[in-house]
């Protein structure tokens, strides 16, 4: 007769997720090394910020469906000029002890060597598609993250007032190229002759 192994454990999975907890970091002493191993095996997008982590919200249907609309005509625009585009997951290490999450990451070149196996250390675009849940960490927060970091534009999709900011670095802040809204097509600082319609991105199902 077969005994399974199960029936000589006692610890319960609430016993074992209470050691597990009790093991981790507390919040303010987390490690990068630590950050780094939660996140390549956690289901959920978490960011990390001089010892502190953050679980992101999950994201929505619309939330999924407008980056994914957007991700094709950066492709297009981007990949046969021999550029890369990934989306979400993939951590942006903005420096030591700082990394996010972008929705979507391009760099013009593929042999960038930016483009590291864990993580990226730098693009030449970043995308968000703002979160209903948090939305200052979009518009505030991350804005001056992707400045901080050198990262040339930074597009903000904000479907709670159906905009497209695109922002372009100077020296070390922010300068808005413009703002878009329905009926007109957001272009690009970086990408000469990209332009996606706003109606489009808004629309997408």
């Amino acid at each position: 007769m077969l005994v399974s192994h199960h029936s000589t454990i006692t610890t319960s999975q609430e016993e074992l997720d209470a050691l597990v907890c009790s093991a981790a970091p507390r919040q303010g002493q987390w490690h990068e090394e630590d950050y780094l191993w939660l996140s390549g095996h956690a289901s959920a997008l978490i960011e990390f910020t001089d010892g502190y982590i953050e679980v992101l919200p999950v994201p929505s249907d619309r939330h999924q469906s407008t980056l994914l609309f957007l991700c094709q005509p950066f492709l297009a625009a981007n990949e046969l000029q021999g550029g890369k585009v990934l989306v979400a997951p993939l951590r942006l290490r903005i420096h030591s002890g700082k990394y996010r999450e972008p929705d979507l990451l391009l760099v013009r070149s593929a042999r960038d060597t930016r483009r590291q196996e864990q993580f990226w250390t730098g693009a030449n675009l970043v995308l968000e598609v703002v979160s209903h849940k948090k939305p200052e960490r979009d518009l505030v927060e991350k804005r001056t993250d992707h400045a901080e970091g050198g990262i040339p534009e930074y597009w903000i999709i904000n479907p709670l007032n159906e905009t497209i900011m695109v922002l372009r670095l100077l020296g070390d802040a922010r300068g808005e190229h413009e703002t878009f809204g329905r009926g007109a097509q957001a272009t690009s600082a970086l990408l000469e002759g990209f332009a996606v319609s706003v109606d489009a991105v808004f629309d997408a199902e």
